[in-house]
């Protein structure tokens, strides 16, 4: 398939493992997970279609869970990187539950995955989706100064980050930028928004369901139906965390995603490149 240019980091040597950011974020988000998994690992993290340094797809694609599945594995497959450990965060985190369900994984680890809502919360998504189409009409400046706002700030923190109060969290804020008509993020929220895994994994490929114990956005009960899909898969409570536990606690990342490695067995040396890199 004709893919979209991808920017990627590669460091380490080992067995390899992806690592797919979430919706709106960018491949940075794992800046401090990479350096622990990169002493065991050759560990590629691109920036997926339309987010970071990435091209987004043309207009007229379907640009959809299911081709971002097929796009990344495609990825893999153009830097010689069959089957990778797979781990991901929220959008992230269903894309490596898709790669498994392909067969394209040989481990997978969802960091608080999307595709485990109830019908009610679902819908709930649905109309912030719509919601946020209705906010790319409003001028940039206005949007910019309604997130700088004290509330807006305290909102951000409270949804983003395990601890509101954390120092680490002190600069966080809602990035507007993304909600530029027809931007990428618009693009793929009302997908992302109905999105249900309907798949499984087979039980040869272990897997690890992640979940930060103060997730707001997306509640730790969707765990629960993540392992009556896919019974043979462990469930983890990251204590202390958020919606993004890579930027609360990347030392308990890391661990998850090396334990799950570890359950599919050692792989073969890859070789290590360095710096960042773009596939076609």
């Amino acid at each position: 398939m004709d893919t979209p240019r991808i920017v990627y980091d590669r460091r380490g040597n080992g067995s390899p493992v992806l690592l797919l950011h979430g919706l709106g974020h960018h491949r940075r988000a794992w800046q401090r997970v990479v350096p622990v998994l990169a002493r065991h690992h050759d560990v590629v993290v691109p920036d997926l279609p339309g987010f970071g340094d990435s091209a987004a797809p043309d207009p007229d694609c379907a640009y959809d869970i299911g081709w971002l599945a097929d796009t990344v594995a495609a990825f893999c497959d153009r830097i010689g990187v069959r089957r990778p450990h797979v781990a991901g965060n929220s959008l992230g985190g269903a894309m490596a539950l898709e790669l498994g369900a392909r067969g394209r994984a040989a481990s997978v680890t969802a960091l608080s995955p999307i595709g485990f809502g109830t019908a009610p919360r679902i819908a709930g998504a649905r109309c912030l989706s719509r919601g946020a189409r209705w906010a790319a009409r409003i001028p940039a400046p206005v949007l910019r100064a309604a997130v700088e706002t004290p509330a807006a700030r305290a909102l951000a923190r409270r949804f983003l980050r395990g601890d509101p109060a954390s120092e680490a969290a002190r600069a966080v804020t809602f990035d507007v930028s993304v909600l530029s008509p027809g931007s990428p993020f618009l693009r793929l929220t009302p997908h992302v928004a109905g999105y249900v895994f309907q798949e499984s994994v087979a039980a040869g490929v272990p897997v690890t369901v992640a979940w930060g114990d103060r997730d707001r956005l997306l509640p730790p009960a969707g765990a629960r139906r993540a392992l009556r899909r896919i019974p043979h898969a462990r469930q983890v409570a990251l204590l202390g965390c958020g919606h993004i536990p890579m930027a609360d606690n990347p030392r308990a990342v890391a661990a998850e995603i090396l334990q799950t490695c570890r359950r599919a067995g050692a792989g073969r040396p890859a070789r290590t490149p360095a710096g960042a890199a773009a596939a076609r």
